[in-house]
């Protein structure tokens, strides 16, 4: 694979800053345009990111996939988890092939900002907005509010 030197420096740049941070990386997928890969902190907590050479930003995502049978679940909660990624600054994206729905949330550092503190005030966000979408979207809690 032959990536352009820019290309190269950010995808370097990347890993140095997430190891730097405590998180693991583990490699992805790799194109002539595109790098991908997922990261993970000593808690558990996996997410990926994205390195494309067209774009001038880091993109940060998490997915939460659920059957297609609690599609009804879920559509009584869109409203708050859009809510909840406006407050954190993060975008969502929901897709469905009719077996499961997906819904990926997004977040981006551009490169020009690009150090240890914004990445990892970044981060501290996306995480934050993706704890609070896991409590919002939790099936059990969501069990309980209907028996009661």
């Amino acid at each position: 694979m032959k990536y352009s030197k820019l290309m190269r420096e950010r995808i370097r740049r990347v890993r140095v800053l997430f190891r730097e941070l405590g998180y693991e990386v583990i490699e992805g997928e790799r194109s002539e345009e595109s790098f991908s890969a997922a990261y993970e902190d000593d808690e558990g907590f996996l997410g990926g990111f994205f390195i494309d050479a067209d774009n001038k930003f880091l993109e940060i995502a998490f997915t939460f996939s659920f059957s297609h049978e609690l599609g009804s679940y879920l559509q009584q909660r869109i409203q708050e988890v859009l809510k909840i990624c406006y407050e954190f600054g993060c975008y969502l994206n929901v897709r469905s092939d009719g077996s499961e729905i997906e819904f990926s949330v997004f977040s981006k550092v551009y490169y020009a900002g690009l150090n240890y503190f914004s990445l990892r005030e970044t981060l501290r966000d996306f995480q934050g907005c993706v704890e609070s979408i896991k409590e919002v979207v939790d099936l059990h809690k969501g069990i309980d509010e209907n028996e009661s």
